[in-house]
């Protein structure tokens, strides 16, 4: 999977590097629209752990996955 770039990053989010398909993120755990993102796509994955769907993140982030193994 290689990822296409953001559009347009949330303002808790910014981009560190992209480079090779693999795209950091250096997020602000700080800012309240990163709270409010976290308690709508968030889920109990075990008792105490909470986690998000990368998909769920990728599309808050608009970055868009495409399988560059898949033929045409």
């Amino acid at each position: 999977m290689q990822p296409v770039f953001l559009k347009q990053s949330p303002s808790w989010a910014t981009i560190i590097s992209n480079d090779a398909g693999l795209i950091e993120v250096e997020i602000n755990d700080e800012d309240p629209g990163f709270h409010s993102m976290i308690e709508k796509l968030s889920t109990e994955i075990q008792p105490g752990i909470i986690g998000v769907k990368a998909s769920d993140l990728c599309q808050i982030l608009s970055i868009e996955m495409v399988d560059t193994s898949e033929e045409n």
